[in-house]
């Protein structure tokens, strides 16, 4: 038995499709398109590329995008007042603060002065006490990534064995709450978990997130299970994930790949996130 590989591509092009025909309806009935607000401080090469990355997206797309450019040294004032702007901006329906901050900034203090209802990524404590409550909020983009990575299989997610590897606020935590919500018993597994590999064996999906390269091998894997890997970590300049693919390829009915799986997703994600922010207001 070879497992199906699940690639991003194939499934961004039907999330872009939803996104698009909401953007004509709206130009068609002379509406607002969504408008989405980017924050950059300082020169970080990954956060340069991701903005350009989105920013292209929003071309293609027909979201309106526009961002907000500050000096590494700047005061955190500075960028607060930004915030606060965006905020009170009928024009702007999504704001991403990119992280990491350069030294001296407080991130968790800065990004918590975006307004809840903008909060696209998913990173204020606001957003997320509302998440984590069921009430209306913005899932982490790579949460939901995985969620529709996992819809694509067409495996009924209710009622599965479903083990989160990784409990990071950004992934792991957020992701076991969406499939939680989704009806599934889910284990969280982590850097201290004992027997982790009895865990994974009796699991149906098993979503890993942990960074550490070419860890789980078809000794983690139930035969048949769903393996959804949001894992990345660089060896010898090359960008790997936790599964070791090769090996679970072999015994998974589905396996997502690193690079070119949930990854590739994420950033639209974040653009259908902006749509729905301009939904909520009306």
């Amino acid at each position: 038995m070879m497992g199906e590989i699940i690639f991003g591509k194939n499934l961004i092009k039907e999330q872009r499709n939803i996104i698009k025909e909401f953007i004509d309806e709206r130009i068609a009935n002379k509406l607002r398109v969504p408008c989405l607000a980017s924050i950059i401080v300082g020169d970080n090469s990954a956060s340069e590329y991701y903005l350009k990355t989105q920013n292209k997206l929003c071309g293609k797309l027909g979201l309106k995008e526009t961002t907000c450019r500050f000096a590494a040294d700047v005061k955190e004032a500075e960028i607060i007042e930004c915030i606060e702007k965006l905020n009170v901006d009928k024009e702007v329906d999504g704001i991403l603060l990119l992280l990491p901050l350069p030294d001296g900034l407080n991130d968790k203090r800065v990004t918590s002065k975006i307004c809840y209802q903008k909060d696209v990524d998913g990173l204020t404590d606001l957003n997320n006490g509302r998440f984590y409550r069921g009430q209306q909020s913005f899932a982490p983009c790579t949460s939901l990534a995985v969620m529709e990575t996992i819809k694509s299989t067409d495996i009924d997610i209710e009622g599965k064995n479903v083990v989160v590897c990784g409990r990071s606020n950004v992934i792991g935590r957020p992701t076991a709450q969406l499939l939680l919500d989704a009806n599934a018993t889910v284990t969280i597994c982590h850097s201290m978990t004992e027997n982790m590999k009895d865990i994974c064996k009796g699991a149906d999906i098993i979503v890993s997130a942990m960074g550490k390269p070419n860890y789980l091998t078809k000794d983690y894997i139930k035969e048949g299970a769903i393996v959804i890997d949001v894992g990345t970590a660089m060896v010898n300049g090359v960008v790997h994930g936790d599964v070791n693919f090769k090996s679970v390829i072999d015994v998974a009915s589905f396996v997502s790949p690193v690079p070119g799986g949930v990854g590739t997703l994420t950033t639209t994600m974040l653009l259908k996130n902006t749509c729905e922010a301009l939904k909520n207001v009306h």
